[in-house]
């Protein structure tokens, strides 16, 4: 049984994956594609949406804080707006949304923090820094475990809607990392926010929200790559093959 399940794939029929050729980072014939645009819009118009309607939810809880301690929305409901938009966008697509959210709502804009990323108080930069390297290394990981087509090739019998464990990833890290930083784990969202509201502040702790995301990422795909698809072992295998080859 063991041999015909070597043959033939994994349970359930599942076909033997092989990774595609490397691409090129740069590809100028891509330029001249429809496909490209295409990818640009819809980047676009799901970061318009993400942005207007997280930053929006941010500045109503602190709105809603400074007049009721109850706290209607609360981070749960923070954590769960970030979550959510991230699950419909990702479903739907595969710095003009903050305009609109200061447009909307003017009179609460300035006066609860423009819904920018800051460091809180009482928490030093190493926190915050490490918050924000865990929580993207969090998404990362999430992203490429759910989204691996190696994993679907193999797995085939087990249905896997990446969107759901995206979004849930966004939701726990949420949870997690608003008290110390208020998540910025994406650049994108940092950036736009900080530009439209263009505090001291807000641009002082903005490196964090840049170096935080980009250090967990990498890790994150190192540990995806060299780690859980065995990429160190195969290369070391491949040296040692052509190595004996040229004995």
């Amino acid at each position: 049984m063991t041999k015909e399940v070597a043959e033939h794939g994994s349970y359930g029929g599942a076909k033997d994956y092989h990774d595609p050729p490397p691409a090129p980072l740069i590809d100028a014939e891509e330029l001249t594609k429809w496909s490209f645009y295409r990818a640009l819009i819809a980047e676009f118009i799901a970061t318009l949406l993400f942005l207007y309607i997280t930053v929006l939810t941010v500045i109503g809880y602190k709105t809603q804080s400074a007049t009721d301690h109850c706290g209607r929305v609360g981070i749960l409901g923070i954590a769960w707006a970030f979550g959510g938009m991230l699950f419909i966008l990702v479903c739907c697509t595969a710095g003009i949304s903050v305009g609109l959210v200061k447009a909307f709502q003017s009179s609460y804009y300035k006066k609860h923090g423009g819904g920018a990323n800051e460091l809180s108080l009482g928490y030093t930069t190493g926190v915050g820094l490490g918050a924000e390297i865990i929580g993207t290394f969090v998404l990362v990981y999430t992203v490429f475990s759910a989204t691996d087509p190696k994993r679907s090739a193999r797995d085939s019998h087990v249905p896997v809607l990446a969107p759901l464990p995206i979004g849930f990833a966004v939701f726990m890290v949420h949870l997690a990392t608003i008290p110390i930083t208020g998540t910025g784990i994406n650049p994108a969202r940092s950036l736009g926010a900080a530009v439209i509201y263009n505090q001291d502040k807000a641009w002082d702790d903005q490196w964090i929200f840049w170096v935080g995301p980009f250090i967990g990422a990498a890790i994150a795909a190192f540990y995806h790559q060299f780690i859980l698809r065995a990429g160190a072992a195969k290369a070391l295998v491949s040296f040692r093959s052509n190595a004996s080859h040229h004995v």
